[in-house]
C-alpha cells in the first residue's frame, strides 16, 4: 500500500488548524480518522508529517552453498528436527541464523516438517453398526 502523498497530509492539517473536526476532514478527504488523529500526534511529537519508511526486505541468511549443504542433511537425515540443523549450520558453516529462517530455507527446497502417517490412524467407529 502506498504511503498518503505530502499534498494530502498537508491539505489535512490544514483543515484540521482552521477549525473543521478530524471527523468531518476525513469525510471530506476520504481518509480514516484514525489516520488523521495518528498524523497530528506525530506532526506535535516528532515535528515530523512525511511518511516514514516501508519495511525492509528479508535477505536470504544462507548462500547458495550452505542451502546445498542443507539439502544433503535433509536427504540424509529427513527426520532432523529445525534445531538440529541450526546447530549443524553454526558448527560447519559458520552461518548463523534463526530458526525460522532454517525453516524458510528448508521449505523453499522443497522440504517439509509435517509430521505424517504412513497408515490408517487406529481408531474406533463413534458410530457402531450395531443396533441393538
Amino acid at each position: 500500500m502506498k504511503a498518503y502523498s505530502m499534498d494530502l497530509r498537508k491539505r489535512v492539517l490544514a483543515m484540521c488548524d482552521a477549525g473543521h473536526g478530524t471527523t468531518q476532514v476525513a469525510r471530506l478527504l476520504h481518509v480514516s480518522p484514525a489516520w488523521i488523529r495518528r498524523l497530528k500526534q506525530r506532526r506535535r511529537e516528532d515535528g515530523q508529517i512525511a511518511p516514514r519508511p516501508s519495511g525492509g526486505r528479508r535477505h536470504r541468511c544462507l548462500d547458495d552453498a550452505q542451502r546445498q549443504q542443507l539439502r544433503d542433511w535433509l536427504e540424509q537425515r529427513p527426520d532432523s528436527t529445525l534445531a538440529q540443523l541450526q546447530a549443524k549450520l553454526a558448527k560447519h558453516c559458520k552461518a548463523r541464523c534463526s530458526l525460522m529462517a532454517v525453516s524458510r530455507a528448508a521449505r523453499s527446497l522443497g522440504w517439509s516438517f509435517k509430521k505424517r502417517r504412513f497408515e490408517p490412524a487406529n481408531r474406533i467407529d463413534p458410530m457402531s453398526s450395531n443396533s441393538d
